[in-house]
């Protein structure tokens, strides 16, 4: 499985109302930091074993995509960290983690 990065304030609405329907997970990543590459490097082997097919995932460049990760902030009412990963049910944030805590284990102790 693949996530698909987001790169339009219109992609994230139409992820926000799929969210009613089924989970979607972001990944807000800096392309500069170096635990951020850490964390897409444990996304990238979570998604690359047996992730769950009942959840869309998606990967936010929080640089190159300010408006964004900041509506992201905004539409969940959740403080903006980098990395950060978001599962999101119904237009709420269900479970997130950040920093170090972003590992394949943890998505996949949640996810799964």
């Amino acid at each position: 499985m693949q996530w698909k990065e987001v790169t339009t304030l219109e992609e994230w609405d139409t992820i926000f109302e799929q969210s009613m329907e089924r989970g979607q997970v972001i990944l807000k990543h800096s392309t500069t930091c170096p635990v951020s590459a850490n964390a897409f490097k444990e996304y990238e082997q979570y998604l690359k074993a047996t992730p769950n097919g009942k959840l869309d995932y998606f990967l936010v460049k929080v640089i190159e995509s300010r408006p964004i990760s900041n509506k992201i902030a905004d539409d969940l009412n959740f403080k903006h960290e980098s990395p950060q990963i978001i599962l999101i049910k119904d237009k709420e944030k269900y479970w997130a983690a950040s920093h170090w805590a972003v590992t394949s284990q943890h998505i996949r102790a949640v996810l799964d």
